[in-house]
């Protein structure tokens, strides 16, 4: 066969194939997709059929006409499923837990939702680095005095040299003596002790002088002002420091003898109910040692083995506040120290005890704090409490009045909350009668996990005195 045969042969080809393919769109009336249109192409190619003949029958995706897509041609099956939407099948154990009353576990809730970390060890070790303190106060009393300045701090190794300083309680006179704005300082020097400054703004007798500082005084770190010739500066290193959890290996069986199950009952009460009426149980266990648990390695006395107890978050949160009464003012103090100090996100969670959002409920709501929208996130429905300094979602806890502190609360920033397992939540079913122990049907729920604070300055507690 010459090349003008071939040629021809396959004009004949595309033509049939293009003819069938407008045949099948417009039997489908509807907008195909990318991937539906390259599947039809290849199968009509490799000489397949849609017209019901000894071909296989062509399973066409199509994107719906309100955004939503159709399988046309064949069965729906998990492969064309996960085509169409590619987000619509999960784990089923993972959808399953997540949607057993979430409400009354939002820390279990939110950590399960953001997925987990598998790991290899029942010990996990984590890393958290925080950002270098921006403030210092004055440790001793300094006299005024002009040119440089020995001036004893609390922490001198925030300070480096060619950093300057603000001091906002002291304020700097000109020249002339007329306010010149708060004091500034440059840092000419540091040792083990002290800082040494310069004046920058605040004259006295007409020459730059630094005041007299009192002990207690706040300085600020600011900008370093490197001179013209300069090429280096002090180091500055990050140093992450090291901290771990112990995974606990929290369980739950449930066991059905033989003769239950195939007795009539007047209602449908089957393994499965009793299996999620566990979980329930198990899950609200969980809660309470994620927050409160205290991290341990025991010996059982009877068993002779080593169990891990795991460390809850509400002793890892870095920051912590008080107050007496939940009025206008002190929640704008709890909503500054919550979101000020520490970078983190500008939206976090807020789970409290029931007198906590007693109290929160009882508030007047003025304009610059709003609480009356309503938000659903992770599963769970917030309220939403918007402030000029960031958004609380506020949810109720049980486990809190529980576990004796019902007044109480803890500010969480889902972003820096990880949670670790080395074995995942997973069912198992045993076979006792083939054993020879009991005549049962039995189901193991087990799962070996823990949580972390990843930035602990990020996360704080709220405790009523």
């Amino acid at each position: 066969m010459n090349f003008k045969k071939i040629v021809k042969v396959a004009l004949k080809v595309l033509k049939v194939v293009a003819v069938k393919m407008i045949e099948a769109m417009r039997k489908h009336n509807g907008p195909i997709t990318v991937a539906g249109f390259v599947a039809m192409l290849a199968y009509f190619l490799l000489g397949g059929s849609d017209d019901g003949g000894t071909g296989v029958t062509m399973a066409v995706v199509l994107a719906g006409m309100a955004g939503g897509a159709g399988v046309d041609g064949a069965p729906l099956t998990v492969t064309n499923t996960r085509e169409a939407s590619g987000e619509l099948l999960r784990s089923a154990v993972d959808r399953r837990v997540v949607k057993i009353r979430p409400m009354a576990t939002p820390i279990d809730q939110i950590s399960r939702w953001g997925g987990c970390r598998v790991i290899g060890s029942m010990k996990a070790d984590y890393y958290s680095v925080d950002n270098k303190p921006m403030t210092d106060k004055v440790a001793a009393a300094s006299e005024a005095d002009t040119g440089v300045v020995s001036v004893k701090v609390e922490n001198p190794a925030r300070f480096s040299i060619s950093d300057t300083v603000l001091v906002p309680s002291v304020k700097a006179l000109d020249a002339k003596g007329k306010p010149n704005g708060s004091l500034v300082l440059y840092v000419a020097g540091t040792d083990s002790a002290n800082i040494s400054v310069m004046s920058v703004n605040h004259y006295l007798g007409g020459s730059l002088a630094v005041p007299s500082l009192a002990a207690g005084t706040e300085i600020v770190r600011m900008g370093r002002a490197a001179a013209e010739l300069d090429v280096q500066t002090a180091q500055y290193e990050a140093i992450p420091t090291k901290d771990y959890n112990l995974c606990q290996i929290f369980k739950a069986q449930i066991e059905q003898s033989t003769l239950l199950k195939l007795s009539d009952k007047e209602v449908g009460w089957t393994l499965s109910d009793q299996e999620e009426s566990a979980i329930v149980d198990m899950r609200l266990g969980m809660e309470k040692s994620f927050l409160f648990g205290s991290r341990m390695r025991l010996t059982d006395p009877y068993k002779q083995e080593e169990v891990m107890l795991t460390g809850g978050i509400w002793n890892q949160a870095g920051k912590e506040t008080e107050y007496s009464t939940m009025d206008h003012e002190t929640l704008v103090e709890i909503t500054r120290e919550a979101f000020t100090g520490n970078g983190g996100s500008s939206k976090k969670i807020l789970v409290g005890g029931s007198e906590l959002i007693a109290a929160l409920n009882s508030m007047d709501h003025q304009h610059v704090v709003t609480g009356q929208n309503n938000v659903t996130k992770w599963g769970l429905d917030f309220t939403e409490i918007r402030t000029k300094f960031g958004t609380l979602y506020v949810v109720m806890s049980e486990v809190f009045d529980q576990c004796g502190h019902g007044a109480d609360g803890l500010v969480i920033d889902p972003e820096y909350i990880t949670k670790y397992a080395h074995i995942p939540f997973s069912t198992e079913r045993l076979n006792l009668r083939k054993s020879g122990q009991r005549n049962t049907d039995a189901v193991v729920i087990t799962e070996a996990s823990c949580l972390v604070l990843r930035y602990p300055s990020a996360h704080m507690r709220i405790i009523k005195k």
